[in-house]
């Protein structure tokens, strides 16, 4: 199966190289993206969604989408534009957007949003980060096209509740879920009406790929089918 797996937020292609390599064992073919940066022009979340959905059209197959945080919107887009090429959505501490929702807003400087840096963010979400894997990966992380974060997304086709959808939740299960979801109004909405849809707990912190990549290369490799 063609594996298409984008990273969120200030990550690049190179987010998932402790994941492929599991991946390609298990007979899979995983394609990690860069998604478009600032240099490309004044760009939106749609961008972005347009950049899979030409992935998919390259593939030509079916494929299974995957997105990490703020690519979790980018996915569940390009599913909504091609659903009958899309296997299944693996969602990676996310979940699915619902029309015009954006990724979340973020200081913008000369028209990019740089990486705050690891302290910015929530204690939960980076305690199973260790001081080297943050100086490690924090080399290598990417400014964000300004726009990107904060626009809406478009979401048209309601075929897109039909592709299944797994999500890989750092800390929440099948139970708590729908009771933090309860919280989020048009959030809920949309998860509820997916057809086919299972939440598996990582036990993670909101990088498992930097924190925990062999648990999440054998969840992703479960989820595939």
């Amino acid at each position: 199966m063609d594996v298409i797996l984008v990273p969120g937020l200030w990550l690049d292609a190179s987010s998932w190289d402790d994941i492929t390599p599991a991946l390609e064992a298990a007979g899979h073919r995983p394609h990690p993206l860069t998604l478009p940066g600032p240099a490309v022009g004044d760009l939106v979340v749609d961008d972005w969604v347009d950049a899979v959905v030409a992935q998919i059209d390259r593939i030509g197959g079916r494929v299974i989408l995957v997105g990490h945080s703020g690519g979790g919107n980018v996915v569940w887009g390009a599913a909504d534009r091609r659903p009958d090429q899309v296997a299944r959505v693996i969602l990676v501490d996310t979940i699915v957007p619902h029309p015009g929702a954006m990724i979340s807003e973020f200081p913008v400087e000369d028209g990019v949003v740089p990486f705050p840096g690891w302290d910015f963010f929530d204690e939960d979400d980076v305690a199973d980060i260790d001081d080297h894997t943050r100086r490690r990966t924090a080399q290598h992380v990417v400014d964000v096209p300004g726009r990107v974060p904060s626009s809406p997304i478009s979401l048209n086709d309601e075929r897109r509740f039909t592709v299944p959808v797994t999500i890989l939740s750092g800390q929440l299960d099948a139970d708590s879920l729908p009771r933090v979801l309860a919280e989020w109004g048009a959030y809920a909405e949309e998860v509820g009406r997916i057809v086919d849809l299972e939440v598996v707990r990582l036990g993670s912190g909101h990088w498992p790929q930097f924190s925990q990549p062999e648990r999440l290369a054998e969840s992703l490799v479960a989820a595939v089918r």
